[in-house]
Parts: C-alpha cells; sequence; structure tokens
C-alpha cells in the first residue's frame, strides 16, 4: 500500500539512526548489557501494555461478548498476544516476553529489584507514572513510558498501532540483531536467555508479526488521510523517544565504564 510506503520512507532517517546508534558498540561486556537490560527492560514491559490496549480496543474483552467490528483486525491482534503473551521459553515453559526478559536479566546478573518493584506498584494500583518515579527510574526511561501511555490514553486504535508498529514491531528485528551481534562475541553461555529472547523476537517480529501489524495499521487507516497522517506523527514521536532512551543508555553506559 502506498501510504505504508510513504510512512516508512518518511521514518527511514530515523530509523536509520536507530541501526547506527553507538549504543551497540558500547556493548562489550557482561556489565555493559546488564545497564542496558536495567533500563530497556521498561521498554519490553509497557509494550506489553500497548499490546492490551490494542486488544482492549480491537477485540471484545468484556462480557457479555459481542463481535468484534472487524474480525480480521482481531485476529491479528490475537495472534501478536499469543506470540507476546504466551511464548514458550527454551525449556519449553509457557511465559510473556517480559518474564523471559527478567529471567535473562537473572542469569546475567541484572539488576531486577527495581523494575519488580515497579511492577508490584502497579499491582497495588499506584499510576504509572507514580510508580516510577517511585522506584526512582531514569528520566529518559520515564518519558519513554510516560510517551507511551499518553498514546494508549488517546483510545485512538490507529494511534495506539502506529506506536506498536513503527516504534516497536517494524523496529525490533534490526535493533536485535544488532544486540546480539555484541553479545555473541562475548561468553555466550552467560547469555543464553537473553540471545534465545532476542532471536524468538527476530523470528516472530520479522517473519509473523511485523507484517500482521502492518495489515492491522491498513485495516484501521483505511483511506481516512487524516489518520494516515496521525500515525505518521506518532511514529515518529515513538523513534524519537526511543533515540533518547538509547542516547541516555549509552551515557550510562560510557560513565561506568570510565570508573573502570
Amino acid at each position: 500500500m502506498e501510504e505504508i510506503k510513504h510512512i516508512e520512507t518518511a521514518l527511514a532517517p530515523l530509523k536509520r539512526k536507530l541501526s547506527q546508534h553507538p549504543l551497540y558498540q558500547q556493548l562489550s561486556s557482561l556489565e555493559d548489557i546488564n545497564t542496558f537490560m536495567e533500563d530497556h527492560v521498561y521498554a519490553v514491559w509497557d509494550f506489553m501494555s500497548l499490546l492490551k490496549a490494542l486488544q482492549r480496543e480491537l477485540t471484545c474483552v468484556a462480557v457479555p461478548w459481542l463481535p468484534a467490528p472487524n474480525p480480521s483486525v482481531a485476529r491479528f491482534i490475537n495472534e501478536i498476544v499469543l506470540g507476546e503473551e504466551t511464548d514458550v521459553n527454551e525449556k519449553g515453559e509457557t511465559k510473556s516476553h517480559f518474564e523471559m526478559y527478567l529471567d535473562a536479566m537473572h542469569q546475567t546478573g541484572a539488576h531486577t529489584p527495581k523494575i519488580q518493584h515497579f511492577t508490584f506498584l502497579l499491582s497495588q494500583q499506584k499510576t504509572v507514572t507514580e510508580a516510577l518515579d517511585t522506584v526512582g527510574a531514569d528520566i529518559a526511561v520515564q518519558d519513554f513510558v510516560n510517551f507511551t501511555f499518553k498514546v494508549i490514553a488517546t483510545g485512538k486504535p490507529h494511534l495506539i498501532a502506529s506506536a506498536f508498529t513503527f516504534g516497536r514491531e517494524d523496529l525490533i528485528p534490526d535493533m536485535f540483531i544488532e544486540i546480539t551481534k555484541e553479545a555473541e562475541q562475548n561468553d555466550n553461555r552467560s547469555y543464553s536467555k537473553l540471545l534465545y529472547y532476542l532471536n524468538r523476537h527476530i523470528e516472530l517480529d520479522g517473519d509473523e508479526h511485523g507484517p500482521l501489524s502492518m495489515q492491522m495499521i491498513a485495516e484501521l487507516c483505511g483511506d481516512d488521510s487524516e489518520k494516515w497522517t496521525e500515525c505518521l506523527d506518532t511514529a515518529k514521536a515513538a523513534l524519537q523517544h526511543r533515540l533518547q532512551l538509547w542516547d541516555s543508555i549509552t551515557e550510562k553506559i560510557k560513565m561506568k565504564q570510565a570508573l573502570v
């Protein structure tokens, strides 16, 4: 579809900055990987919130049940939910990708109490903003997550789908391939769960979820030029927030390396 091609062309410079970001060259030690994961885990978590927001908007999760307005779109999102919320880890156990990521953090020795306290606070009815502030998440992390929830709060499926597709699903394969390359230069035994997680994302997002997400965008926007424009604006903002998060993590890693 021409509109999709237009968006991809407009986003190409931002995506190029992300694919060539100096962050990847900084991931040269176990400590560097852990520093990355301790901030990136919030993006892994809020990705699931984008996903569930789409499921809420595009399928029926209420009782009594009613047919979804667009069965094709409902099927797209349910297939993605299946793969992200209830995937299978390297042991054949059913887990969400967020839980797999936490397992990888435990294996590499990354610090997890902060993100675990964050999710605990949410379970106690704290708002996302309150929980982020309470655990002392970095400003770039807070900005990234708060942007995600600002998009969710619009209640507009095409905007949520844009942040999900162009800011996450369409980006993840290239991004994770770069990180995997850096990790493989180290002791793979320390990264087996992380590498499984990354390779699983490459497999699902590149081969299945990415194309499904593009179809979802096309279905939601249709012939509405205003929706396509809003999709592009949201996608640009999502990638800019990702760049800011990457910049922040890069500087954090450099500061730690300077202290060694």
